[in-house]
């Protein structure tokens, strides 16, 4: 017989990364994550909802669910600690299951939002060799506890294939924690291990053989006079090698219950899965890590307060914002400011609570692409590090309100003005066609086309977000944004050249594989395709009219799946999306 959960009362809660909240405050909980947690942790909390939880270690227990930019966490309820419950970078699908579970009664089983996410884990190998498992508290010498774990800093490491990828070393154990005594966790061993707070009799099975980041492992790395830094770092890295090597991976499922009927958790986690594998995917490139390159270890300055950021973006804007300012010198400051969001994600969030700029900008990108009609190289790159910018500044602020109402505010005048300036004509028509000038402007427009196909992507999450909103006040759905751009003279070529670059990227075998930025571009353009397919029967007959035969006989999955490296986390959710245009496309 299934044992029925006991909900205690609880309110949905979401928090923006600056401390507000979207909705009712739990002041407990917030005041545990920021006293347990460092800073840069706490900073990237997304948001907070409880809920009935089910997974290999937990079983039916009302838990507080913990969402960050790169995790999720489970902390009791009460919390007392914080447990790494899953890994985006390990995430393989979240969907939300139509069903009623039976442990829940009354209204919180006919309210209950079930959400899967299906992961994957490793399984350890029938092997008894495995050194480091053996007993953390033999030959190992005794350090004093620091105020901060030395796990804190995240370290760049290289893949199997080679490739590099930013440290998921504490993928699953409590990072953050302080090794030290608290209040609401009297227990320090809870604080430096990870449980699972039901059932205690599991905690141990889930001990991770090849974790890097033990108890002991963080008393090594306190002692360099013991152990070298460099031989240990060499050292640990071949037995993780030697470890993973002789571990399989197998799919495993984190189930959520949310039992609120206005519950936003299922958004957030879509929200947070998306913004992730597109970072992990774009830090495999070069280029965009060394624009990024605050986000490295050995590069990181001392966190900036959120007031001096301020002040800084203040200066920036005013400089903006000055009459009389020539195109070199605001080309110059946008650089600037698109540089510094690359590594500020507070900057973003005051980007959106200071309104004068991102109006400028979209004033700007009208005056650019839509009064004075592209004919020169200048506007074309103007208009392009307009639109970056503005993607740069969409990134990991869904949870900021300020954005929503900006772009909300008189029944989304801002954001309609913003869509019918992105939307252009995807040919230039010069008068001298074949030209070395007419070469030029048409790869600056495909540059500019690119980066605009990036931010209607992001324009359309906000689309997706507010779809499944139950307040009235958030129109602006996918729906809406479709509506808004049909009337657009260039519409149906802007979205032609789109499936076209679809139909290029997945059709040649001959090509070399995709490079990061291509994957996600490739990404970005298919869940643009996929929402004309899916909202706007107009843009589905023209697509079917214009690109059914080529997508009936040039774009493969098996073409694609060679085109997209396995190690890049996009490849499996874009192959997904082809998949799914195919069938819309060909069989509808």
């Amino acid at each position: 017989m299934e044992r029925e959960v006991e909900v205690p009362p609880g309110t949905v809660m979401a928090r923006s990364g600056s401390g507000s909240l979207l909705s009712h405050r739990n002041i407990k909980l917030d005041s545990f994550l920021k006293r347990n947690t460092e800073r840069s942790v706490y900073d990237r909390i997304r948001a907070y909802e409880p809920c009935v939880v089910i997974s290999e270690t937990v079983n039916k227990v009302y838990m507080h669910v913990v969402l960050s930019d790169e995790r999720v966490y489970l902390a009791e309820y009460p919390p007392r600690t914080l447990t790494a419950a899953v890994s985006f970078r390990r995430v393989r699908d979240i969907e939300l299951v139509n069903d009623l579970p039976d442990f829940l009664r009354g209204k919180h089983r006919e309210l209950c939002q079930h959400i899967r996410i299906t992961y994957v884990t490793e399984k350890p190998a029938l092997k008894s060799r495995d050194w480091l498992r053996r007993d953390r508290r033999e030959g190992l010498p005794h350090v004093a506890p620091s105020s901060r774990r030395t796990s804190l800093c995240p370290t760049t490491t290289h893949t199997l294939e080679g490739y590099p990828e930013h440290s998921e070393r504490v993928t699953e154990e409590v990072h953050m924690l302080k090794p030290t005594r608290s209040a609401s966790c009297p227990n320090p061993e809870t604080l430096g291990l990870l449980r699972v707070p039901h059932p205690p009799s599991t905690a141990p099975s889930i001990y991770s053989p090849t974790s890097p980041l033990s108890p002991a492992d963080q008393r090594l790395k306190s002692a360099p006079d013991q152990v070298p830094w460099r031989i240990s770092s060499v050292l640990s890295r071949l037995l993780r090698r030697d470890c993973v090597d002789s571990r399989e991976e197998r799919e495993a499922e984190l189930h959520l219950y949310a039992v609120s009927q206005t519950s936003r958790l299922y958004l957030h986690l879509q929200s947070s899965w998306n913004s992730y594998i597109i970072r992990a995917t774009l830090l495999l490139d070069p280029l965009y890590r060394r624009r990024c390159s605050a986000l490295s270890p050995e590069k990181r300055l001392p966190a900036i307060s959120w007031e001096r950021t301020a002040h800084l973006f203040g200066q920036l804007s005013s400089e903006l914002l000055q009459d009389g300012i020539c195109v070199e010198s605001l080309y110059l400051l946008l650089q600037e400011l698109r540089t510094a969001a690359h590594r500020n994600v507070a900057l973003r969030r005051v980007f959106w609570r200071s309104s004068e700029v991102c109006v400028f900008l979209v004033q700007t990108l009208e005056e650019s692409m839509q009064l004075s009609g592209v004919d020169t190289a200048d506007q074309l790159l103007l208009s392009t590090l307009i639109v970056q910018t503005l993607c740069v500044m969409f990134r990991e602020t869904e949870v900021e309100p300020a954005r929503l109402n900006l772009l909300s505010a008189k029944k989304g005048a801002l954001a309609s003005r913003l869509l019918l300036a992105l939307i252009c004509d995807s040919e230039i028509q010069t008068q001298n066609r074949g030209s070395l000038i007419d070469c030029e402007l048409q790869t600056l427009l495909a540059e500019y086309l690119d980066a605009a196909c990036s931010l209607l992507f992001e324009m359309l999450l906000l689309g997706h977000e507010a779809s499944r909103c139950f307040s009235a006040d958030n129109f602006l759905s996918v729906g809406w944004i479709l509506r808004v751009l049909q009337p657009h003279p260039h519409l149906a070529s802007f979205i032609g050249y789109q499936a076209q670059q679809v139909v290029l990227v997945s059709s040649d075998p001959q090509e070399s594989v995709l490079s990061p930025v291509q994957s996600v571009l490739l990404f970005q353009r298919c869940r643009l395709l996929l929402a004309c397919l899916q909202n706007s029967s107009q843009l589905t007959e023209q697509l079917r009219a214009h690109f059914r035969e080529e997508f009936r006989y040039f774009v493969k999955l098996s073409c694609a799946e060679e085109k997209l490296p396995a190690h890049y986390p996009i490849s499996q959710p874009t192959l997904r999306l082809v998949e799914q245009i195919l069938t819309l496309i060909l069989h509808r």
